[in-house]
């Protein structure tokens, strides 16, 4: 209940701010176009907050945090007489409406490169792309990509993190071939590996591109030594502590591989299992029952149990942070990177090469919003950035009731010299309504798939 409500403050914040930065960007191009502003709602229905400028301007907080909206003095909808035609949003040339139009989603850019700029001034932790183990049979163990070299480019795409691979790889999805510039495990000098890609299958709710590929990320060596055992877990209710070294599970020895026995545990949901443990040099038999867990659409056993784990090596681990003028630099080419990513998303949707099931919802990123500011200030700014880039765009869509489809139909008036049809738009704008509506219909079916 706790983690629900953490995740619903933090998508309502988050979804605020970005509705806020989206309309204010209509908001301020309008009323330096002499566009007189009716209101400024974030949200829709009932008011909850409400304030009126010296311009007349009504500014509200509405009781559903979904949307926002900006209504501007339109003499197709309101009476208005000669006197303040020259205020009216339809009164301006076409070149200003586009302009008013196209300030929403423009504003989300501009507010993403700001919160990428500030995460670099602060500091990204981060680490690097180093190649830990291999899956067999896997398209990267038939490149032969070896273990511990570090990813520093994909298809000539730089990568210095471990997000950078994850952005390139999925930016190829739908590509026959990868390029994995590899710098070699004794650091010295860097090899080029081929990968077939051409019957790689990818299902982002099951797994990372990167496993989907056979890679492991490089991870400490791990111990089957006790460092966690959570209290009021199965694991504490059992009896289990901290320094137990676990010895067997169902008779099957463990043999200081932890991933063995936490691989073994999944498969014991709400069922009794004995387990072999040495205690200050003791051996003890348990029996523990695992609760269930739904992870990646799988009911598996959680123990509540975490182990030993060696040092993450220091030189794997960097921080990206710069100076001013240079973190100015890296958000803009974040930015620009996450704009022209979604792009190819939507291409790839359009042709098939991306399934629809990839699609979120608000659920998704209501828990984004909540893990991403359980992470620290960093982390929510990057969420907030990505989000906001895939907020601008999809209000570019050419769909009648997005800001792209107004933009459609003004270059069409700017073309032409006329206008388009009243009944013409408004045919468009319910088809709009119906595909934004199937859409957002199947990304929350999605969500709840997931769950």
């Amino acid at each position: 209940m706790i983690e629900f409500i953490w995740n619903l403050g933090s998508f309502v914040v988050a979804l605020g701010i970005l509705i806020t930065v989206h309309e204010y960007g209509h908001f301020w191009v309008a009323r330096k176009n002499g566009v007189q502003v009716q209101r400024f709602s974030i949200g829709f229905g009932k008011a909850i907050w409400r304030k009126y400028d010296q311009y007349g301007t009504e500014f509200v907080i509405a009781m559903i945090p979904l949307g926002g909206y900006v209504k501007m003095l339109d003499s197709r909808v309101d009476e208005v007489d000669e006197a303040t035609k020259h205020r009216t949003f339809d009164g301006k040339s076409v070149y200003q409406r586009i302009a008013i139009i196209a300030a929403g989603p423009l504003a989300n850019f501009i507010f993403a490169l700001f919160a990428f700029y500030v995460m670099f001034l602060i500091g990204v932790p981060s680490v690097k792309p180093i190649i830990g183990e291999i899956t067999p049979e896997s398209i990267a163990a038939q490149a032969n990509l070896p273990r511990n070299g570090e990813i520093i480019a994909i298809s000539g795409q730089r990568t210095q993190d471990w997000q950078d691979v994850n952005l390139a790889l999925i930016s190829a999805i739908g590509e026959s071939e990868l390029t994995l510039t590899v710098k070699t495990p004794d650091r010295i000098g860097n090899k080029s590996y081929q990968l077939n890609t051409q019957n790689w299958q990818f299902s982002p709710e099951n797994e990372s591109s990167i496993a989907s590929l056979g890679i492991q990320p490089f991870r400490a060596k791990v111990h089957t030594e006790l460092a966690v055992v959570a209290a009021g877990s199965p694991a504490a209710k059992a009896g289990l502590q901290v320094g137990d070294k676990l010895i067997s599970i169902a008779g099957q020895r463990v043999d200081n591989q932890w991933q063995v026995f936490a691989d073994n545990i999944k498969t014991y949901p709400e069922q009794n299992v004995a387990i072999e443990i040495l205690r200050e040099g003791k051996i003890l038999q348990l029996e523990v029952r695992p609760e269930s867990r739904t992870w990646q659409n799988k009911v598996i056993g959680y123990l509540g149990v975490q182990p030993v784990s060696d040092p993450y090596p220091s030189e794997y681990q960097f921080e990206q942070a710069y100076g001013p003028i240079a973190a100015l630099t890296q958000s803009a080419k974040k930015t620009w990177q996450l704009i022209e990513l979604s792009f190819q998303m939507i291409a790839k949707l359009i042709t098939g090469d991306v399934s629809v099931k990839n699609l979120s919802g608000p659920i998704s990123i209501a828990q984004g919003a909540g893990s991403s500011a359980d992470y620290g200030l960093v982390y929510f700014l990057g969420f907030l950035a990505l989000i906001s880039i895939n907020l601008g765009i999809i209000n570019l869509l050419p769909l009648p009731v997005l800001d792209g489809g107004h933009l459609f139909y003004y270059f069409i008036e700017l073309i032409t010299g006329k206008p388009v049809p009243e009944k013409i738009q408004e045919i468009g704008f319910k088809f709009g309504t119906i595909a934004l509506l199937s859409l957002m219909t199947i990304a929350i079916f999605n969500d709840l798939s997931r769950l």
